[in-house]
């Protein structure tokens, strides 16, 4: 198992410092500011829409009940990214957890989501988990494909199954991470 990541601290991203930090109780009222700043169809992979304050009060709860680990990635005190690692230990899948990611739009390009991403998987291993999901819309590209290098492989097509507020059906896509298995894979191979 992995050690814990440390937070805060800095990372690049571009040319630019971005701070990682847990999401604390006081970010809501910044958190709703940046989801509400987001394009829409950047939302639609969430299950809930965080730009709802009371969605987002019951994210902070989950938070501090230990339920949901989340990140907040600041550029001065402006939340530009954030994240969730969602697992319910009560389930009959507590070895799962579902990987939730949101960046700005002026951060795409900058290899900001693959920081954020890997984040993600750090956290992921040093609580012991050894499967990871993320869904995402089939045309965000660029995500795919970050989550592609990481080792997730596509596990499922669900067909119109989101509607935008415009009415219109979405895909949704799943891939997942066996980290167990990658973690053997790489190592079989002398790559960690």
């Amino acid at each position: 198992m992995s050690d814990t990541p440390a937070y805060p601290r800095s990372v690049a991203a571009g040319a630019r410092t971005i701070t990682l930090r847990l999401l604390e109780r006081a970010d809501a009222e910044a958190l709703l500011a940046f989801a509400r700043a987001l394009p829409p169809h950047d939302l639609l992979f969430l299950l809930r829409d965080i730009r709802n304050p009371k969605v987002v009060a019951a994210w902070i709860d989950q938070v501090e009940r230990g339920q949901i680990r989340s990140l907040v990635a600041l550029e001065a005190d402006r939340i530009v990214g954030c994240t969730a690692l969602a697992r319910d230990e009560l389930s009959w899948s507590p070895h799962v957890a579902d990987i939730r990611m949101m960046i700005a739009p002026e951060m795409r390009g900058t290899g900001f989501g693959r920081v954020l991403a890997q984040e993600c998987l750090a956290m992921a291993m040093a609580d012991g988990v050894s499967k990871l999901t993320v869904r995402l819309t089939p045309d965000q590209g660029a995500a795919l494909k970050v989550f592609e290098d990481l080792g997730f492989l596509p596990e499922a097509l669900l067909r119109d199954h989101v509607r935008d507020a415009a009415g219109e059906l979405h895909d949704i896509a799943i891939m997942a991470l066996d980290i167990d298995r990658q973690g053997g894979m790489k190592s079989a191979y002398g790559m960690g």
